[in-house]
């Protein structure tokens, strides 16, 4: 697929409008008055990712919800919208958080999640059919990401360290200025040993033209081994490995995983990547 055949996501045109004369400071407060004038469907995919539903049931030696006393992990989605990925991962035995900046997606993904805790739709499950066992718990919390303040609150149980951290479209959604606060913020929050597992998008768009969504070349490589911004590649090849691995040891995570999924959103389909970072 080329770069000009790749589909744009759905309200590309409103969210480039609504966010280019806006400061970066400002553009958190922009969210929220879109959540609030009812035009998520803007960005809304409207049910959990594919991909990461394929990777939480193929690789469950790497990926488990349980630790060896028995206990839950806690996963979290930063930017998680309406929720669809931490009801999965609570239906598949996590304890999982959704972090919203706005009051609104808050109310909106506890709505959603209070309804498909009781009874799952299909797309929750790789075969679409509900998977018997112990699910977690699915909660929503209201903060800025790139403040500590959130993470201080009972509704956490008192550990500020999360075992994995998801990221679909928040990183895109965010001004590239903000990427080393974001490579940042996830070494914060993730433990030794944890996984930041990213579904990156969109590697199809040229990084020089305006977002939101931003375009990227990739999450590792040179935001997370160098604390770039994800833009530069230098002289990597397309596939990023060489390059990316000699230079894993200088970040805060290490690489594991990268792999094209098999299945993704259409607004990536083709030309999305797979990565499973290691907090080291």
């Amino acid at each position: 697929m080329s770069l000009q055949d790749a589909p744009q996501p759905s309200g590309t045109g409103r969210l480039l409008n609504i966010f280019k004369d806006r400061s970066v400071e400002d553009h958190g407060v922009g969210w929220s008055s879109l959540w609030d004038s009812g035009e998520s469907d803007l960005w809304d995919r409207g049910k959990a990712s594919p991909a990461l539903v394929d990777i939480i049931e193929q690789e469950s030696d790497l990926i488990n919800p349980l630790n060896q006393n028995g206990s839950r992990k806690k996963a979290i989605v930063p930017g998680c919208g309406r929720g669809y990925d931490v009801v999965m991962l609570a239906l598949h035995g996590f304890d999982a958080y959704g972090l919203e900046i706005s009051e609104t997606a808050v109310k909106e993904a506890e709505a959603y999640a209070l309804a498909q805790i009781k009874s799952p739709s299909a797309y929750h499950f790789r075969s679409g059919e509900h998977r018997q066992g112990s699910r977690g718990s699915a909660t929503f919390l209201k903060g800025d990401f790139f403040s500590s303040d959130w993470a201080f609150t009972e509704d956490i149980g008192g550990s500020t360290k999360f075992d994995l951290a998801y990221d679909y479209t928040f990183l895109c959604a965010l001004h590239p200025e903000r990427r080393k606060d974001w490579a940042n913020s996830m070494a914060r929050i993730v433990k030794p040993g944890g996984l930041l597992i990213c579904l990156e998008f969109p590697l199809y768009k040229d990084p020089s033209l305006p977002g939101p969504p931003w375009g990227l070349k990739g999450v590792h490589w040179d935001l997370l081994s160098q604390g770039g911004d994800g833009v530069v590649w230098g002289n990597v090849g397309e596939d990023g490995k060489e390059e990316a691995t000699e230079h894993c040891e200088k970040g805060a995570f290490r690489r594991i995983l990268y792999a094209k999924p098999a299945l993704s959103h259409e607004a990536g389909k083709g030309t999305d990547m797979l990565s499973v970072n290691q907090r080291k």
